[in-house]
C-alpha cells in the first residue's frame, strides 16, 4: 500500500533534484497547479494518471522507488554520473573481450519483448 508521506517527500526529493517547484512540475508533467497542491497537501491522494504523467516525463524515476521507495533514487542518480563497468560480476573476466572469451550466442532483446538469439556460424560444441 502507498505510504503517502513517504510519496511525498520523493516527490519533494525529485522537486529538489530537478530544481523545480511545485508549479514547474505540475507544468512540466501536465497536470494543473492545484492537482499537485491537493496532493502535496495530503487533500487528494495521486491518480494512476498523475503517476504515469511522472514516469514518462523523467526517465530516469523508477516507479518502484517513487510509489514505494524500494529502489534508491541515489543509485539512479550516481548510475548517471558514472561510466558503466561492463566486467561480469562473477568472474575476473571482461566479457568483452573476444581475444580472452569465445562468443557463445547474442540475444537482441526489443522493447516489445520478442527477441532474437544469434549463434556464431562456426560453433564447436
Amino acid at each position: 500500500m502507498l505510504n503517502i508521506d513517504e510519496f511525498i517527500n520523493r516527490i519533494n526529493e525529485l522537486m529538489d533534484e530537478y530544481q523545480l517547484n511545485a508549479s514547474s512540475l505540475a507544468d512540466k508533467i501536465g497536470v494543473q497547479r492545484s492537482s499537485l497542491s491537493h496532493i502535496l497537501s495530503k487533500r487528494n491522494k495521486p491518480s494512476l494518471d498523475f503517476i504515469l504523467k511522472i514516469e514518462k516525463n523523467f526517465e530516469k524515476i523508477d516507479l518502484n522507488w517513487l510509489l514505494f521507495g524500494k529502489s534508491s533514487f541515489e543509485d539512479i542518480k550516481e548510475n548517471d554520473q558514472k561510466n558503466l563497468n561492463f566486467t561480469d560480476l562473477n568472474s575476473k573476466t571482461n566479457p568483452f573481450d573476444v581475444k580472452k572469451t569465445k562468443i557463445k550466442e547474442i540475444i537482441h532483446l526489443y522493447e516489445d519483448g520478442s527477441f532474437n538469439v544469434y549463434f556464431p556460424k562456426n560453433k564447436i560444441e
